[in-house]
């Protein structure tokens, strides 16, 4: 099948050689080459390999896949194959997942212990490549900042248990967070960021981008008070780090985040986002809805009205040039009460939602994949990513294959 055409990343070596480095290069090797018509010969430094980076395809159709997975070769090619038969074009790796283990080995020492010992591709290099060779956009998905691994091992930075002093918090699956605030942290994430791309991966896909939730919240200890500040200042950071090597981005939000303009005490408003990320992904599984949620009463009934509504809003905020919602990215409007901010007008085409093909609340079925898909396109939108944590997409499979 055909995919959308793909380039190679080539860069240019240019070589500095100061009075200490002089001596050390001196017994190397030597070449001569033609710069702006004057010959000169420098040592022959050995060259880094280049790593093929694919465009991001648009329109753009992905699938997640788990570190367990990508390890298990029967498992992944199961997938690979769904991919290549049908018009999928792009797939979400697990690099860092909710343990905050990594899924591929590395000498770097920054990241050599959070390697995991029983999940994840040995030969992560090479199966991206046979996935490039299919045409296939690679994805890497980084869990942020639920990290029970370093929170363990580095607790002054975690979310932390007002019942035990000095040790981290726990939601209700035993797992910690560490503190959105903890700039070591984000060196951390940041490595682990340029490491991936490094490695091959096209896009980084950025997930638990948020305080937490979903425990004992009377228990924790915030080291700030000011959630949604501190987590655009991680943006802020990430962005700074790696925008300028030309690695694309997204994120991953709560779906309600497209209809609240509170930060859901999370941390999380949708405006807050736009200016670091290329990409936006807002995790609009109708099963995580409120009863309450559009007067549905079970909003799992209704997966069009859920996502259609949720992501028409999306689009009526990323385009809109004002909002309510302070940004460090965006001025204030005057002084009137309450607040309004000017922001760009940004591309719907920013906006890729995560859908539902798992059984939560109900047993999903391929009309609501089907559903899910066209309340998508008829937000105005063109692309989307399926979730199963199982990785069988038994209802996405039949949508795509009766195609």
């Amino acid at each position: 099948m055909i995919r959308s055409s793909f380039g190679f990343v080539a860069s240019a070596a240019f070589v500095v050689v100061g009075v200490a480095g002089a001596a050390a290069l001196a017994s190397a090797p030597s070449v001569s080459f033609i710069r702006l018509g004057a010959t000169s010969t420098l040592p022959l430094l050995e060259k880094e390999p280049q790593v093929m980076h694919l465009p991001t395809p648009e329109p753009q159709y992905a699938i997640y896949m788990t570190q367990c997975v990508v390890g298990t070769p029967s498992l992944r090619n199961s997938l690979v194959e769904l991919i290549d038969t049908t018009k999928l074009n792009a797939v979400v790796i697990d690099i860092k997942d909710y343990a905050g283990k990594t899924s591929f080995p590395t000498d770097n020492p920054a990241l050599a212990g959070s390697v995991s010992e029983t999940c994840g591709a040995d030969d992560m290099k090479d199966f991206i490549e046979t996935l490039h060779g299919k045409g296939i956009y690679v994805i890497g998905r980084i869990t942020v900042f639920q990290d029970p691994f370093y929170a363990k091992n580095h607790p002054e930075q975690s979310v932390q248990s007002r019942s035990h002093p000095g040790e981290p918090w726990k939601d209700f699956k035993g797992l910690s967070f560490v503190a959105v605030s903890s700039q070591p942290f984000w060196e951390y994430i940041v490595e682990l960021s340029r490491e991936s791309h490094a490695l091959g991966f096209d896009e980084l896909n950025y997930d638990y981008v948020r305080w937490p939730s979903d425990g004992p919240m009377s228990d924790i200890v915030y080291p700030t008070k000011d959630h949604a500040g501190d987590l655009e200042r991680f943006f802020q950071y990430l962005h700074a780090q790696l925008d300028p090597s030309g690695v694309v981005m997204s994120v991953d939000l709560f779906g309600m985040t497209t209809t609240n303009i509170d930060d859901l005490n999370i941390g999380q408003q949708l405006e807050r986002a736009f200016a670091y990320f290329d990409y936006i992904a807002p995790m609009v599984y109708p099963s995580h809805y409120p009863k309450s949620f559009l007067g549905l009463g079970n909003p799992n009934n209704d997966p069009y009205r859920v996502v259609n509504y949720s992501m028409s809003e999306a689009v009526r905020r990323a385009i809109s040039t004002t909002t309510p919602i302070g940004s460090f990215a965006y001025a204030r409007i005057g002084t009137s009460t309450p607040a309004l901010y000017e922001k760009p007008s940004y591309s719907p085409l920013k906006l890729r939602p995560w859908l539902q093909d798992f059984d939560y609340g109900k047993d999903y079925l391929p009309e609501d994949a089907r559903a899910q898909i066209q309340a998508t396109y008829d937000a105005g939108l063109t692309s989307w990513f399926f979730w199963d944590p199982a990785n069988r997409y038994t209802s996405l499979r039949q949508v795509l294959q009766s195609e």
